[in-house]
């Protein structure tokens, strides 16, 4: 009996402790669910603090979320990362005006960066509206330029570049505004021809017609002279670009003449319609009704070639680059050139003082003809 009872408590004991050990696991399962932290590996956090700060944002935070982003700080703004990338368009197109970089300059031409996938080549004949021997005449190692887009990209992806391109562009700009402000030029004669004098004007070629050369060389002395010039034609079209030494000659002496004026002149050419007379380096036309009063057949009756003789200014042309003379206003009779060129030439400036009187008269006359229409 004594064993049983033994037994019995022994077992109320177990029982008592699995029940006392059962309820500190739910104490202890109750205070960690009432400091919301439940350790799913087994654990022990219980001399932990667990807890989650204050100042971090949950998930559900919308605090937590950017929904604004500051580019303040980045180191540049969008406008210059555009115009970052804007230097590696690769639609370069024919005709493109674009900037490059010199890094190697080769026998045959230049290799030349743009931005492009492939290093873009400069033949040697494209390197200046000018000849040259060598592209070191033009360019050097890493200088930076323009340069003009010839053509599409090759098989390769090469594209080909051009300077003499640019500057015939330019050179032809150039000879238009000279030619609109009526400007005189200076240029070389670096070759002659049957028909008249080669010089170059910004680079390009100009043709001087022989009937617009005035000078008393032979045409073929005259290379290496520096002349005065004017523009004749200027068409880029037609790659015509065409000048007068006559006309610059005449509007520089045409400063220093007035109609009515006598100079002595030297006769240099004659033809049916009259004579070619030298005054001072240009040529002024004495045509055949301007000889005498009375009529001439031909001009060759009354002047020879080379003769010395005075004539009287009746016109001054500085856009057609012509000086009309005269020796029939000089006469102090009507075919004195005829029967006694020397009288006329002794009392030259006297019929030229009569002239200019009548010319003053007539001005004057005008006038007063204008003044009398307006008072009407």
């Amino acid at each position: 009996m004594a064993d049983r009872h033994h037994q019995i408590s022994v077992t109320s004991q177990e029982k008592a402790q699995d029940k006392t050990a059962s309820d500190a696991d739910k104490s202890n399962e109750t205070a960690l669910n009432q400091a919301g932290e439940v350790d799913n590996t087994g654990a022990d956090l219980s001399d932990e603090d667990l807890s989650i700060p204050a100042e971090v944002p949950t998930a559900d935070d919308p605090s937590s979320r950017a929904t604004k982003r500051d580019f303040d700080g980045v180191g540049f703004t969008l406008d210059e990362f555009a115009s970052l990338l804007s230097k590696y368009d690769y639609n370069f197109k024919p005709g493109d005006i674009v900037n490059g970089t010199v890094f190697a300059l080769e026998q045959k031409g230049a290799m030349i960066d743009i931005g492009a996938k492939t290093a873009a080549f400069m033949p040697l004949q494209e390197v200046s509206i000018n000849r040259v021997e060598g592209l070191s005449e033009v360019l050097q190692p890493s200088e930076v330029r323009e340069f003009f887009i010839m053509s599409e990209e090759n098989e390769d992806g090469q594209l080909s570049l051009s300077i003499r391109r640019i500057e015939y562009q330019r050179a032809w700009e150039r000879v238009r505004q000279l030619q609109k402000e009526d400007a005189t030029i200076y240029s070389e004669v670096f070759a002659t021809n049957r028909g008249g004098a080669l010089v170059r004007v910004e680079g390009l070629r100009g043709f001087i017609p022989g009937s617009h050369i005035s000078t008393r060389k032979a045409k073929e002395e005259l290379v290496a002279d520096f002349l005065p010039l004017k523009f004749l034609e200027v068409d880029e079209e037609r790659n015509r670009l065409v000048l007068s030494h006559r006309r610059a000659l005449v509007e520089r002496k045409m400063n220093r003449l007035e109609v009515g004026e006598v100079v002595i002149g030297t006769v240099r050419g004659i033809k049916p319609y009259g004579a070619f007379i030298d005054i001072g380096g240009v040529s002024g036309l004495l045509h055949i009704s301007e000889i005498s009063h009375e009529h001439i057949e031909t001009p060759h009756t009354v002047l020879n070639v080379n003769d010395q003789m005075k004539v009287m200014i009746i016109d001054l042309d500085a856009e057609r680059g012509r000086i009309s003379l005269s020796t029939k206003a000089l006469e102090p009779e009507p075919g004195d050139m005829l029967t006694d060129p020397q009288k006329v030439f002794d009392k030259a400036e006297e019929m030229a003082a009569r002239y200019k009187q009548m010319l003053l008269e007539q001005a004057e006359e005008g006038e007063d003809d204008q003044a009398e229409i307006a008072a009407t």
